[in-house]
């Protein structure tokens, strides 16, 4: 049986020739039922010259960060399979199809991209200071997540649409850590995870602190393992939640 796939690339103020190219290449090989760009802050006319392409465009005139994005883009989507990739083309479409595969067949409610499995390709790395607080976050992750995995941040991942009306409402996190608390919340919910060893390129340009990311990440990784602990109803966490202020998900602050 086909399943119809849709695809979502955030992009905050993006290379738009390499944006182009990526995206001309995923329409080509993969043929996606829609592909959806969500433009944070986009430069003068860069909303116009993605248009020419196959794709739907939505902006907002500010940085909302990668989850609310990705959030917004997923919410547009009424496909079978739901995507994501990162702007920049760090994964090739060849590692997207395959991130795709299990999902689409079945095997697995989210497939997640993984540059730190054994059997990725690296075609050029990331700073040494980048992949050892990486490796370093992955690890801890690991701890004290129920989902093992090498990789978490990794830009690439795809879901059931089944599985994603069960995890978004227990969507918070807007920025870089929505990977984190998206895999967090569907091992919560005993959904299946399948980690895929992808090729990756690492790009230049990145808008992300190492420092400061890794610390936002930190505090993002604790709170997504308080609420994947309270979905466990776990006595300690939902009594440390009647003490917190009530977040709002993300699929309420896009209505």
């Amino acid at each position: 049986m086909s399943r119809s796939v849709g695809v979502v690339l955030p992009a905050y103020r993006p290379d738009t020739d390499q944006l182009g190219t990526y995206i001309a290449a995923i329409n080509d090989a993969l043929a996606p039922q829609t592909i959806v760009v969500e433009l944070d802050a986009p430069r003068d006319g860069v909303p116009e010259s993605l248009r020419s392409l196959p794709v739907e465009v939505h902006t907002v005139p500010y940085r909302r960060g990668k989850g609310a994005a990705i959030t917004a883009g997923f919410e547009r989507l009424d496909t079978d399979v739901l995507a994501f990739v990162d702007a920049d083309g760090s994964t090739p479409v060849g590692s997207l199809e395959q991130i795709l595969d299990p999902v689409i067949n079945g095997r697995t409610d989210l497939a997640v991209g993984s540059r730190r499995h054994p059997d990725a390709t690296i075609a050029s790395h990331q700073t040494f200071a980048r992949r050892f607080l990486g490796d370093g976050f992955a690890w801890l992750a690991g701890q004290l997540l129920d989902a093992r995995l090498y990789d978490y941040q990794c830009g690439a991942k795809a879901i059931d649409a089944a599985a994603w009306e069960r995890v978004r409402d227990h969507l918070y996190e807007p920025g870089f850590a929505w990977d984190v608390e998206l895999i967090a919340i569907t091992a919560a919910l005993d959904l299946c995870i399948e980690e895929v060893p992808i090729e990756w390129e690492d790009k230049p340009g990145s808008t992300v602190s190492p420092i400061r990311t890794s610390i936002d990440l930190l505090q993002a990784l604790l709170t997504a393992r308080h609420r994947a602990k309270q979905l466990r109803d776990d006595g300690f966490h939902t009594a440390l939640a009647e003490h917190l202020d009530e977040p709002t998900a993300l699929i309420e602050k896009d209505r």
